[in-house]
């Protein structure tokens, strides 16, 4: 690992970064007005997905904010009651680039009012520019299949 000069606050500030992601992702699934603005803003004019169905390239427009409002209406349409971060391992790369691992905590409510956690990890590269991370690529499991497994879809 390469240490940089304020690599403690950069640290912190990916942190908060993140926690700032989770906390519009719960305000959004509990019913409040989703900040898809607030989160569009934490994405790349362009970015990447990934996950083991393939790779998808992705503006940061107005069809990404419209997939973002009905992602949101479909956790909550399967019962997604919050999305928490267990843990995060951040991983600087060099003076502008950084990886970081998270693990989610998914709880959930179905239909029949049975209550679950699906716990999963994603990965997350961002470019630190001006003080301001912005994410231009993720990793993550196969999602659809997890929630297949778990009686959500």
């Amino acid at each position: 690992m390469i240490y940089f000069i304020g690599m403690d606050k950069r640290i912190q500030q990916l942190t908060d970064f993140f926690n700032l992601y989770a906390y519009r992702f719960n305000n959004a699934i509990k019913g409040e007005s989703p900040d898809i603005e607030g989160t569009a803003e934490s994405f790349s004019n362009c970015f990447v997905s990934a996950n083991p169905l393939g790779v998808i390239g992705g503006s940061n427009n107005e069809d990404f904010r419209t997939a973002m409002s009905q992602g949101y209406a479909f956790y909550k349409s399967i019962g997604v009651t919050s999305m928490d971060i267990v843990s995060l391992e951040i991983t600087i790369l060099n003076e502008f680039h950084e990886m970081t691992k998270i693990l989610w905590k998914c709880s959930y409510t179905k239909k029949d009012s049975s209550k679950g956690i699906i716990e999963f990890e994603n990965f997350y590269f961002t470019q630190t520019k001006q003080n301001e991370p912005k994410i231009f690529a993720y990793i993550t499991g196969d999602e659809q299949a997890v929630l297949k497994e778990n009686g959500l879809v």
